[in-house]
């Protein structure tokens, strides 16, 4: 096992220093957990709750990696989505315009030329901002993918890279069009239920979408939400996703540290060729940096370390990973086998807090020097 100690009183240090509330983090070397642990409070208020290793984080971006990147390509695995075809040949709506041209892989690389962002949920039906129940998601989403459509693109497909949540809302659309599916049901029979991560699912306004939406679950809270009027709890944290229902492919996916471990060695055992549920040739495409675009260090749907990696300095060439806003990360360097969840909640109280950006290289090099001991 790992020498914990060095490991602990770094992440007890930025509790205290209020990088974070709480956190768990999970170290993984070696086909082997070697460290495991809770530090800090899931929540502060409105109520104060020490933080578990079962507690459920929201994983903002993550999502991406984790649910919609794999449900593309088991939509590719099964031959009913091509990779390099033209958007438009899956979505009509999309004919005749600059961003029909765009294919799944422009999508997943971030390459398509869609805006990073747009606060599409001020557009949406104001009765469900304070009363989810009363939301109308299926309104909001057409709303949203018709405003996708009409975006203006900001540089032409392929010719250059900007991180986007509108391209995997936009895959959420391509998914459930083609598979007739909502993102979370075929993330859940496809993936959660195969390889029984029973503790990672999409949250909509009646609940968890998973086959026990009744258990009783500990969420980290996020942030105090002054558009919602709340401190957020089991509800999904980023505004669009909210308003989509709290099933998109940019965000809303809840999970443990150690789910996101066993979906995490799907990807590398799947490289393996050893997956249950993912072929080895489209695995490889997903960790693999893109090379189509210049200075882009994306692969499909995960990222890859820049020089001023939040991985930090030792991770090789050949490691992938995500960020999450929320707090959340994932590296994995498969040189060495090692791979680092931490979940965090950040956000709480509130989303001004960014002391995380200069913790997280900082804990992965001493993970990666303890590692290197063993």
């Amino acid at each position: 096992m790992l020498s914990i100690t060095p490991i602990d009183v770094t992440m007890d240090q930025a509790v205290n220093d209020g990088v974070f509330p709480g956190g768990v983090l999970l170290v993984d070397f070696k086909g082997e957990t070697v460290h495991h642990a809770a530090y800090g409070c899931a929540s502060l208020s409105p109520t104060q709750t020490p933080t578990t290793v079962s507690t459920l984080y929201d994983l903002a971006s993550l999502t991406k990696p984790l649910a919609t990147t794999l449900a593309v390509m088991l939509l590719v695995q099964d031959q009913h989505l091509i990779l390099d075809r033209s958007i438009c040949q899956y979505l009509p709506d999309l004919n005749d315009t600059g961003l029909g041209q765009a294919t799944p892989r422009h999508l997943l690389s971030h390459s398509s030329g869609l805006p990073a962002w747009k606060p599409y949920y001020l557009e949406c039906d104001d009765e469900g901002r304070s009363k989810p129940s009363q939301m109308n998601s299926l309104d909001n989403r057409q709303r949203i993918y018709d405003l996708i459509h009409r975006e203006a693109l900001i540089y032409p497909v392929g010719g250059g890279m900007v991180y986007s949540d509108l391209g995997f809302i936009l895959l959420t659309e391509l998914v459930e069009s083609i598979s007739g599916q909502s993102l979370a049901e075929l993330c859940l029979s496809r993936m959660f239920i195969p390889i029984s991560t029973a503790d990672t699912f999409f949250i909509t306004p009646t609940g968890p979408v998973c086959p026990t939406p009744q258990k009783v679950r500990v969420y980290a809270a996020t942030e105090g939400d002054s558009w919602r009027g709340r401190v957020l709890s089991g509800e999904v944290h980023d505004e669009n996703a909210y308003v989509l229902g709290g099933i998109a492919g940019h965000a809303g996916l809840f999970s443990t540290a150690g789910d996101v471990l066993t979906i995490v060695r799907e990807y590398v055992a799947a490289v393996k060729e050893k997956g249950c549920i993912l072929r080895a040739d489209l695995a490889r495409l997903c960790v693999t940096r893109q090379d189509y675009v210049s200075d882009s260090t994306r692969a499909l749907g995960w990222d890859t370390p820049s020089r001023a990696s939040s991985s930090g300095r030792h991770f090789s060439d050949r490691s992938f990973g995500h960020l999450g806003f929320t707090g959340t990360s994932i590296w994995v360097d498969p040189t060495i086998d090692l791979i680092v969840v931490l979940l965090t909640n950040r956000v709480h109280p509130s989303r001004d807090n960014n002391q995380i950006k200069e913790f997280r290289p900082r804990l992965h090099d001493l993970i990666y020097e303890c590692c290197a001991t063993l």
